[in-house]
C-alpha cells in the first residue's frame, strides 16, 4: 500500500483544491458527480493515494483533471 493516504481528511487540502475551484459548494458539486462516475466506472484518472470515490475525485481536481462550467 506504499502511497495511500494516511492523512486522513487533511489530504487533498481544502485550501489547495480552494486555488483551483473558486467555491466550496462548486467543489462539493463538482466532487460529487466526478465520484459517481469514478465508481460506476471503476476509473480514475490518476494514481490515487486515496481509497474512496469521492477522495480520488479531489485529486483529480486538484491535478486539473476534472473541468466544470459553471
Amino acid at each position: 500500500m506504499g502511497n495511500r493516504n494516511t492523512e486522513g481528511l487533511r489530504y487533498p487540502s481544502i485550501d489547495e483544491l480552494l486555488e483551483v475551484v473558486d467555491s466550496k459548494y462548486k467543489l462539493a458539486y463538482i466532487s460529487a458527480k466526478r465520484a459517481k462516475i469514478i465508481k460506476q466506472d471503476n476509473f480514475s484518472s490518476v494514481e490515487n493515494r486515496c481509497v474512496k470515490p469521492v477522495g480520488q475525485a479531489l485529486e483529480e481536481i486538484l491535478q486539473g483533471k476534472v473541468k466544470a462550467e459553471f
